[in-house]
């Protein structure tokens, strides 16, 4: 059993999904801290100087504070969005890539004529995509 869990834990997708809890950790700190340091004291100061940390108010004798709650969902839309265009980024990173793998294939099976036609028809393929 401990020889099977080693062989699992050293597993190259374990560590890199390790390294992603420990960065994706890191970067929701710097998050927090953008978001309310930074971005809700100016919308505060936009909306009359409101400090939203300190919104709540008292039913009975609880105590809701809906400003913390606020401040937890910008941070929510902020990691979000990042991540959301970090992967853009590696998508299209990858498809580039593939592309150019693919044109590479096909570059060294085709004739000369073949290559001048597949150019044309990527070019005619671009332009329509392309508004």
């Amino acid at each position: 059993m401990w020889h099977e869990f080693k062989k699992f834990a050293v597993r190259g997708n374990v560590i890199d999904l390790a390294v992603g809890v420990i960065i994706g950790g890191a970067f929701g700190k710097i998050v927090s801290s953008l978001v309310n340091d930074i971005i809700m004291p100016l919308v505060g100061l936009l909306l009359g100087g409101i400090n939203f940390s300190n919104l709540s108010w008292k039913v009975g004798e609880a105590e809701v504070k809906y400003g913390a709650f606020i401040q937890t969902v910008v941070d929510f839309f902020i990691i979000a969005f990042s991540i959301f265009l970090f992967v853009k980024l590696l998508n299209n990173l990858y498809e580039r890539v593939k592309k150019q793998e693919e044109a590479k294939e096909t570059a060294q099976t085709l004739t000369k004529e073949e290559q001048l036609l597949t150019e044309i028809r990527d070019l005619l393929k671009q332009q329509k995509e392309t508004p």
